[in-house]
């Protein structure tokens, strides 16, 4: 089960991580669609603007009579060889300027009004379908204007702004992943969470915790029919194991009138190996009946919450089964720490528990050694004997209903099973050593 569950897909993680990949893609198309529509508004020439500016305002110097002059640098060579229509005019901020190209009629008549623009975006003229843009720079002579065109072709605008506008998007991103990878793992684990909830519940409903059911209320309504199914399954359980119990208990009911009348009869037999046989057959089938009522009454049993003395109560089981145990071959022995050792608890059934592992340890210990049974300050019960033991591969299965050791045993395989049943209903467990030496079974409440 526990491979299964690391097996399977976290819901968690899948709706977590797709929600947060779905949020990112929503901001990439946001500002990528920012960034198309601007390109169509935008002048042509903004992919070639910062390539431009860069080559002009480092190229950008006076000679010796201070006149303004743009030198042939290896940037500036490059681009134009790059963009054979480009075109351009330099202005410095008192009017002065220089040209390269072929500059369009209507733009030529710019040139020495340039210096008066900072920014501008030239483009509509009847006479001209020259696209001209107006940028602004910094220079080794100072603040340049620059106009410029020829070059709408080149480049790509949308990549353009996509790098130009990382002011606005970079902290955006900065604080809305964070924002994405902690809010939203938190919002879906708490849509989650009543999932969880009735999963942890439904780990705990047990056996005997009759009516119990998964709540439905906050569950999201794609689980809720699991859910409705579940406690559904529930349901059918527990109206088979009614009938089931019921059966049990009325058989076993029924049973009892048979054999009194049947141990009636052979009371009336002549004395002999035959009575002898018979009331010992009578005798088994009426404790199988016994046990399978005890069976079902401690299986929907609650322990009472009754004030009981454990010393008392194993010192009296010690008592009323001694000779049994010394006619079988036995010796019988008590043995306490304290005097009394109270607990809440039901005295009946504490007490059958007890007989049961005596019994137990009468019918299985070889007829020789010693059975001993102590009660130790821990609230430990102890019953132990000194028989050829229990093989391994049984020890984990001697609790189980109806199993049996030895096949041919006279048991009905109930006792040890009914041991556990009594313990689990007072809230504690139950333990078996065995060995060469002989077994010991620990009741811990």
């Amino acid at each position: 089960m526990r491979e299964a569950l690391h097996s399977n897909p976290s819901l968690w993680w899948k709706l977590s991580w797709q929600l947060s990949l779905v949020i990112i893609a929503v901001n990439a198309a946001v500002i990528l669609g920012l960034c198309v529509w601007a390109a169509t508004i935008m002048s042509p020439n903004i992919a070639m603007e910062e390539k431009i500016s860069s080559a002009i305002a480092s190229a950008t110097t006076r000679d010796g009579q201070g006149r303004l002059r743009l030198q042939e640098t290896l940037e500036l060579r490059a681009l134009k060889e790059q963009n054979t229509s480009l075109w351009y005019v330099v202005a410095t901020i008192d009017g002065a300027f220089v040209s390269y190209g072929t500059i369009p009629t209507p733009y030529n008549e710019l040139a020495h009004l340039v210096h008066w623009f900072y920014d501008a975006d030239i483009r509509g003229s009847a006479a001209t379908r020259e696209v001209a843009t107006i940028d602004d720079a910094e220079t080794a002579v100072g603040e340049v204007r620059i106009l410029f065109g020829g070059v709408a072709d080149k480049g790509s605008p949308v990549f353009a702004l996509l790098v130009r506008a990382y002011p606005i998007y970079v902290p955006l991103l900065g604080l809305s992943l964070p924002a994405i990878f902690l809010a939203v793992p938190r919002i879906v684990g708490r849509a989650l969470a009543r999932v969880s909830d009735a999963a942890d519940k439904a780990s705990q409903i047990g056996p005997r915790q009759h009516g119990a059911r998964l709540p439905v209320e906050g569950i999201p309504k794609e689980v809720a029919p699991l859910v409705i199914a579940f406690n559904g399954t529930l349901e059918r359980l527990e109206s088979e194991l009614k009938k089931r119990q019921r059966f049990l208990i009325d058989a076993s009911h029924e049973l009892r009138t048979p054999i009194a009348i049947m141990q009636t009869r052979i009371d009336g037999m002549h004395d002999g190996q035959e009575r002898k046989r018979l009331l010992s057959d009578v005798a088994r089938l009426a404790e199988t009946a016994e046990q399978l009522l005890d069976f079902e009454r401690n299986d929907q049993a609650i322990a009472s919450h009754e004030t009981v003395d454990l010393v008392e109560i194993a010192r009296m089981v010690v008592a009323d089964l001694a000779p049994q145990a010394i006619a079988a071959g036995y010796q019988i022995s008590f043995q306490d720490e304290v005097e009394s050792l109270e607990r809440l608890g039901s005295p009946s059934a504490l007490s059958r528990a007890i007989s049961n592992l005596v019994r137990n340890a009468i019918d299985h210990g070889g007829n020789r050694g010693m059975i001993t049974v102590s009660v130790s300050a821990d609230v430990r019960i102890n019953v132990s004997d000194e028989g050829p033991g229990i093989p391994v591969e049984h020890q984990e299965l001697v609790f189980e209903p109806f199993y049996r050791v030895t096949p041919k045993n006279r048991g009905a395989g109930l006792g040890l099973s009914l041991v556990k049943q009594i313990v689990a209903n007072h809230r504690g467990q139950v333990s078996l050593k065995s060995g060469m030496t002989g077994t010991q079974v620990t009741i811990q409440l």
